[in-house]
């Protein structure tokens, strides 16, 4: 990217003879004269076959010396070559000119990106084909041989046959065609032309343009940005047009190019922009992303641009990672990719502060003499220190040495931007990138500094200004523990983004909570507001601690806890505030896992859970953690129908606490429940709705959500007023990205199954259920599958197909293990992820059930294999409790033997427990 190649490379040229190759098409042109089809042909098929081999050799190369770059170069050098020899060819065997006119003269050029001199193995290559006027037949002839054979060879060519005039005239106006030509390479033919059209850009185009292209550029990223995912942590992140990717490193030298009009990066040293160790991290950055894209393409064989979980393992394998306690080599490899993302959000701040002072924003001639005469109408100090001041609204440094004479202004500057509401300066956080090694352990000890972070952290808009002390690696610094998990991905499905980024985040949700009027979180908020004062800071510190120790070898709530015990009496903590802020972290999964996979009309669920939290204050704090932690996870992760389970634990769990007094209990909220359903839905006449009431359990009040219930009546009426024995109501849930099947039947022991089993033989995979049954002996459940296909039309004939599969079933003319058995067989390939298999057997989480727990790597049709297996089993299912967190399936199942009792014997247990490991650690066992 960074260095402008004409010359063939001595390393690139030991492996593509050129010389061998031109003699050999000159031969094909002698064998096939005056059949210039025939010759085009042989001539593709020849030069396609040295191009794999090129390739071939490039990969060898890449995987022996894992040098993207070099590759990147290798493979344009090759590219470079093949188009010189079929220029040649078209102009001496096929088009030649004996007295060439004036206008035919050509000069083939490299443009966009293939013109910066590295190229990807499978990407597009764009050429621009220069004419001093307008077409001619000659070269038009000649651009069309070029290309047939470059098409016939199977790439992917992006082409222009423009005059000099027409190319400054057109980009003059369209800012894509001016980028493309700022890039522009010399290939073959007529270099004064070539030349010409530099000069001319230079004088006619770029000239007194540069914050017009700045500002275009910037915009054009922000755009890219939002597109892809504003977050440079998102865990599949797209190399090439991502935040923190090597489009971004494009912009940065395509605006140097521009303003600084230089041709290699080296000059933006020479010029100032970056020092040395900003202008190596350049390079370093460059040279990884290379080596991940090239890698990817190779791999995949497309020019594939996605960091997909399905290529992350194999990326991390070619590039030499290895396993280390705690982590995977992909999560490994995935940290370094975030760190260099990371750096290169560093570099264009860098940039664009220098072209804010230079180039970007230019004050007219007066307006800058009198700034110079007046600087303290734009710098002044800033409230409460002498070390900083405001620049254009933004906290900047008094003098360069404010770090070092106190490094407690580390801290201090980020509290004062914030208290101040002052956005960073470029350059200040410049300097405090390079005075890190001031973060001494005197630093991380003073009371001041640990006051000052408090504050930060409990005060408005502490999201924003946390994450830029993480850009800057100052609360890794002060922070030891966060240091560890910067950049840190998780290898699975659930988690969207990297650690740090999601306590971050979850930080931005609980200010979210704090404020209220998001109906999102309206028990949290709720419970936000009636909690002890002086449990506020202990909420904030749970929250951002709560994942602080992922990544270790042992359990990281454990060892969460551990690190809050150590850090939180330095952060101004008693004795008793650390313990609960250690407790907070130790069950921060443990309300989600409750809510989610028990049976919360089971008294002993409640008893339990209450045991666990100890008291109402507990528990309060438990569930705002719990609402900013699954909301922190990713878009879609928070639902109603998690709140709605929150919502009820909490409220059922409360009278326990508190010796069956509740601000609001059981039977009242029920009562409540229903009363807020008869004032939203008055659609029926009263005698008819409070008969509808009546045939609903009271677990369905309390655990379903209203939107949700008034859907279901309508649904419910509208079927049995239909006649319908079984009727099914398709829904989609956008945020989530999974399609909602209702299905209303007649209650059967085996109905879950079937529903599963019909969901797996039409290859849809379910990601979690509701399952109510009415008192008249009707199932209402609710069943959520991944989509298959975008439009909404198409989906919907799916269900519908889905449908009437579980009514074939019903009425015995379609069975299940054939069905499902028929599609295992063409079953795609597994994801890339390993979860360890395991069953729970627990008589302790009911009194009247046994419990078993399933966890495992999801697939579709596992629901209908377990649901199979346990029958088979000679269990009852009483209730089903479904979830899927990422590629992890979490399954539930309250089940007593067919007498109705729990499972008490060891070893029937044992047999249960060996029968369900088999079937989840064996894919095929769907079609037994």
């Amino acid at each position: 990217m960074d260095s402008v190649v004409t010359q063939p490379r001595p390393e690139a040229d030991e492996r593509f003879d050129t010389v061998r190759i031109t003699a050999a098409v000159d031969a094909l042109a002698e064998t096939h004269v005056g059949r210039e089809d025939l010759f085009r042909a042989a001539t593709a098929q020849m030069l396609k076959g040295e191009l794999m081999a090129a390739r071939a050799t490039a990969q060898t190369v890449l995987l022996k010396d894992r040098h993207g770059r070099r590759c990147a170069e290798r493979l344009c050098f090759v590219q470079d070559e093949i188009i010189r020899i079929l220029f040649q060819a078209a102009t001496q065997h096929l088009y030649r000119s004996p007295v060439p006119s004036g206008a035919e003269r050509m000069a083939v050029v490299a443009t966009g990106g293939y013109g910066r001199g590295l190229m990807a193995p499978e990407s597009d290559i764009d050429l621009l084909f220069i004419l001093p006027y307008k077409q001619t037949a000659w070269g038009e002839q000649v651009a069309e041989a070029i290309l047939y054979c470059l098409w016939d060879m199977g790439l992917k060519v992006g082409h222009a046959t423009r005059s000099v005039d027409e190319s400054i005239r057109q980009a003059r106006g369209d800012m894509t065609i001016r980028t493309a030509i700022l890039e522009t390479r010399f290939l073959a033919g007529d270099q004064p032309l070539y030349n010409e059209l530099v000069a001319r850009f230079d004088k006619e185009v770029v000239q007194g343009t540069a914050a017009q292209f700045v500002t275009a550029k910037l915009a054009e990223r922000e755009e890219r940005h939002r597109r892809a995912g504003q977050s440079r942590y998102l865990v599949e992140p797209n190399v090439k047009d991502g935040k923190g990717g090597l489009r971004d490193l494009h912009t940065l030298f395509w605006i140097a190019k521009y303003v600084y009009r230089v041709r290699e990066t080296d000059e933006l040293l020479e010029r100032g922009v970056f020092d040395a160790q900003e202008y190596r991290t350049f390079r370093r950055c460059a040279d990884f992303l290379w080596s991940v894209r090239c890698n990817i393409h190779f791999f995949s064989g497309r020019a594939e641009e996605r960091l997909s979980f399905d290529v992350q393992r194999e990326i991390a394998i070619r590039l030499g990672y290895t396993s280390h306690p705690g982590m995977q080599d992909v999560e490994r490899f995935m940290k370094h990719y975030f760190l260099v993302a990371k750096d290169v959000g560093d570099l264009t701040a860098i940039l664009c502060a220098k072209l804010e002072d230079q180039q970007a924003k230019p004050a007219p001639v007066l307006s800058r003499m009198m700034a110079r005469l007046r600087p303290s109408m734009n710098r002044r100090r800033v409230p409460g220190s002498d070390d900083f001041i405001v620049d254009n609204n933004r906290i900047n440094l008094a003098a360069p040495d404010v770090f070092k004479h106190d490094p407690v202004n580390l801290i201090r500057i980020f509290r004062l931007a914030q208290k101040n509401n002052l956005a960073f300066h470029p350059d200040a956080m410049r300097t405090v990138t390079r005075s890190l090694k001031l973060i001494d352990t005197e630093l991380r000890e003073n009371p001041e500094a640990n006051l000052l972070f408090m504050e930060i952290l409990t005060s408005n808009d502490a999201e924003i200004v946390l994450r830029r002390m993480n850009e800057t690696g100052v609360l890794g610094h002060f922070i030891r523990a966060f240091g560890k998990i910067v950049s840190m991905m998780q290898f699975n499905m659930y988690h969207h983004y990297t650690v740090d980024e999601h306590l971050i985040r979850c930080i931005g949700y609980l200010q979210e909570i704090e404020r209220g009027g998001n109906d999102e979180f309206i028990v949290a908020s709720d419970l936000m507001r009636k909690i002890r004062p002086e449990h506020r800071s202990v909420i904030y510190i749970a929250v951002l601690l709560h994942d602080i120790a992922k990544g270790r070898p042992e359990d990281h709530s454990i060892a969460g806890a551990k690190v809050a015990r150590r850090l939180c009496p330095r952060l101004g903590f008693n004795t008793a505030d650390t313990e609960l802020v250690a407790w907070l972290i130790e069950q921060h999964l443990t309300m989600s896992t409750v809510a989610q996979s028990r049976d919360l009309s089971d008294r002993k669920t409640i008893e339990n859970f209450a045991a666990v939290v100890q008291s109402v204050e507990q528990m309060k704090l438990l569930t705002i953690l719990t609402t900013a932690d699954i909301r922190g996870v990713g878009p879609g992760v928070w639902n109603g129908w998690k709140a709605q389970l929150l919502r009820t634990l909490y409220y059922e769990t409360e009278p326990v606490l508190t010796g069956g007094f509740s601000e609001v209990n059981r039977a009242r909220r029920i009562t409540m429940a229903q009363s807020e359903f008869a004032a939203a839905f008055t659609e029926w006449p009263e005698q008819e709705l409070n008969a509808y009431i009546a045939r609903h359990y009271p677990a369905y009040w309390l655990k379903v959500e209203l939107p949700r219930k008034i859907r279901q009546a309508r649904f419910i009426r509208a079927s049995e007023q239909a006649g319908h024995k079984l009727a099914i109501n398709v829904g989609f849930d956008e945020a989530r990205g999974v399609t909602e099947l209702t299905i209303l039947a007649t209650d059967h022991p085996w109905l879950l199954s079937i529903i599963a089993g019909a969901c797996a033989s039409a290859g849809a995979n379910i990601v979690d259920a509701q399952i109510y049954t009415t008192t008249d002996g009707r199932a209402l459940d609710t069943i959520a599958i991944t989509r298959e296909y975008d439009r909404d039309e198409d989906e919907g004939r799916r269900a519908t197909r889905i449908g009437e599969m579980i009514e074939d079933v019903l009425e015995g003319k379609l069975r299940l293990p054939e069905a499902v058995a028929r599609r295992s067989l063409s079953r795609g390939k597994m994801r890339p992820f390993v979860v360890e298999p395991e069953v729970i057997i627990n008589n302790a989480w009911s009194d009247r059930y046994t419990v078993i727990e399933v966890s495992g790597l999801d697939r579709p049709g596992l629901l209908y294999q377990l649901t199979t297996a346990i029958s088979k089993l000679n269990l009852n299912i009483a209730s089903a409790h479904v979830a899927t967190f990422g590629e992890r399936a979490r399954d539930v199942f309250y089940v007593t033997d067919l007498l109705g009792a729990q499972i008490n014997a060891p070893t029937r247990q044992a047999a249960i427990k060996s029968a369900l490991l088999h079937l989840l650690a064996n894919e095929d066992a769907a079609a037994a």
